[in-house]
């Protein structure tokens, strides 16, 4: 192997460097239809991090009141909410929905057992079958599977857990109705 050079790569204005890596190992990648070049981990202030805990209490707050809290001008505020952005720092802005004040609807856990080694691609495959489920976690340990189950009731709850019973490879579930829940901002 040969020496480690440095090359610069331009990803917008924002040039990313890389250190030699062969253009198919690189970890560019295409998302939403934007590239974006992330090529360590972000370097983030304490600005930065005010910006995104403000950000991860209410993502509409107006950028004047975020400049009011960190003590910049609005300008500056936005071009670090843009470099953010493109760094891959900030991916998304999203609704946090509390389930429990909707009139119908059921939120469970299913903790699935499987009775062979099966990889991440052929878990998601077997249950993005099924609409109803919100998520999935795979675990290290006994589960092998956490799954996030959102129904209108008891029948449509039983309904999905016998789908995730008859997938391959499960050899046992055990289902934990949810009755509140708390999420650190």
């Amino acid at each position: 192997m040969g020496p480690v050079t440095t090359q610069v790569t331009g990803c917008g204005d924002d040039p990313q460097p890389r250190r030699g890596i062969p253009a198919w190992e690189s970890n560019e990648h295409e998302s939403a239809a934007t590239l974006r070049c992330v090529s360590e981990l972000a370097v983030i202030d304490d600005i930065d991090r005010t910006i995104l805990d403000l950000l991860r209490e209410n993502a509409r707050r107006s950028l004047r009141d975020i400049a009011a809290v960190v003590g910049l001008t609005v300008a500056p505020v936005q071009r670090r909410i843009a470099r953010l952005e493109k760094l891959g720092v900030i991916e998304r802005y999203t609704v946090q929905v509390n389930h429990g004040r909707i009139a119908t609807g059921i939120e469970a856990m299913t903790e699935l057992t499987f009775a062979d080694d099966l990889d991440l691609a052929q878990v998601l495959e077997f249950v993005a079958q099924i609409p109803e489920v919100a998520g999935v976690l795979t675990l290290a340990g006994d589960p092998d599977a956490m799954v996030r189950i959102r129904v209108e009731g008891v029948e449509d709850l039983r309904r999905v857990v016998g789908q995730l019973r008859a997938g391959a490879g499960v050899a046992s579930t055990k289902t934990l109705v949810v009755l509140e829940e708390w999420t650190r901002n």
